[in-house]
């Protein structure tokens, strides 16, 4: 299944896609996209549900964060090999963890608005998980079944904010607008192997980043299980999995994003992306 939220910002309605790529309104199924139906159990129910019994919702709708109340939104830095050597850094023993902030979720087609003072914003397609069941010291080998889905994550960065003001990098990654998520949650069983994905990133038309979930470092299967030694991760958790080579500040000379600009990117059988780069506005 694809699951979707659509509607104004604060106002989305549930959604899902069929096959025919029609959007489809799930309101009177459920009430949201939330912690609950992306159990095994609440999934199971969906799938059960004919698609074409359900109202074609008309026109375009804007695509919000496809699942409600997100409780953590956490990330993996330098997953490729060819991204940390584009960025000067050994490739990490153990994942690289840091958070996003939830504040900075956003629609999938939402604007990026640049923040005050900030130089260096930078681009990073990604694959995200959708966390589906509560997790604490799972295994590797069991991993998978708390997984409830898949996503695009556009993991927006102020490389000056992240880099240079200090060793946290969470400051630079969590700004108003950084994390595009979306458009649409996509089910584990339509992804049965996350690693041959292959994903892109355009800058106005040109490309930047293409690449694939085939050279990352560590497994989906392997972050989920690290994560969760750490901290138990919650139904609705997001987890961002790295880039791969290609994002502005690995170019010479280097290049970031400026106002005007639109970034357009996608994974292979999750959809696509498109956000205009914007001025700070409160």
């Amino acid at each position: 299944m694809k699951l979707v939220r659509y509607g104004r910002p604060g106002k989305e309605k549930p959604g899902l896609i069929d096959a025919d790529q029609k959007l489809r309104d799930l309101s009177a199924i459920i009430p949201d996209i939330n912690a609950a139906i992306l159990s095994p159990a609440g999934l199971a129910r969906l799938a059960k549900i004919k698609p074409a019994k359900l109202p074609v919702v008309r026109g375009k709708p804007r695509f919000g964060v496809p699942i409600a109340q997100v409780s953590k939104f956490i990330a993996i830095g330098l997953n490729y090999a060819d991204h940390a050597a584009e960025s000067g850094m050994p490739i990490p023993k153990e994942p690289v963890v840091f958070m996003k902030a939830v504040s900075c979720l956003s629609g999938a087609n939402d604007d990026v608005m640049l923040p005050k003072e900030s130089t260096k914003v930078d681009w990073e397609v990604e694959l995200g998980i959708i966390i589906g069941s509560r997790a604490s010291y799972v295994s590797e080998k069991n991993a998978l079944d708390y997984v409830a889905g898949y996503c695009i994550v556009n993991d927006v960065s102020e490389r000056a904010f992240q880099l240079e003001r200090g060793s946290q990098w969470d400051k630079g990654k969590g700004c108003d607008t950084f994390g595009p998520v979306g458009p649409w949650l996509v089910t584990r069983d339509e992804v049965p192997n996350p690693h041959k994905l292959a994903m892109w990133l355009d800058i106005d038309g040109e490309r930047m980043q293409s690449g694939s979930t085939r050279t990352m470092i560590f497994s989906v299967a392997k972050i989920v299980s690290y994560l969760s030694r750490f901290m138990t991760l919650m139904p609705g958790d997001i987890i961002t999995t790295g880039t791969p080579p290609g994002v502005g500040m690995g170019m010479q000379p280097q290049r970031f994003l400026v106002k005007g600009e639109t970034m357009r990117l996608g994974i292979e059988g999750l959809g696509e992306q498109q956000q205009k780069v914007v001025a700070y506005k409160k």
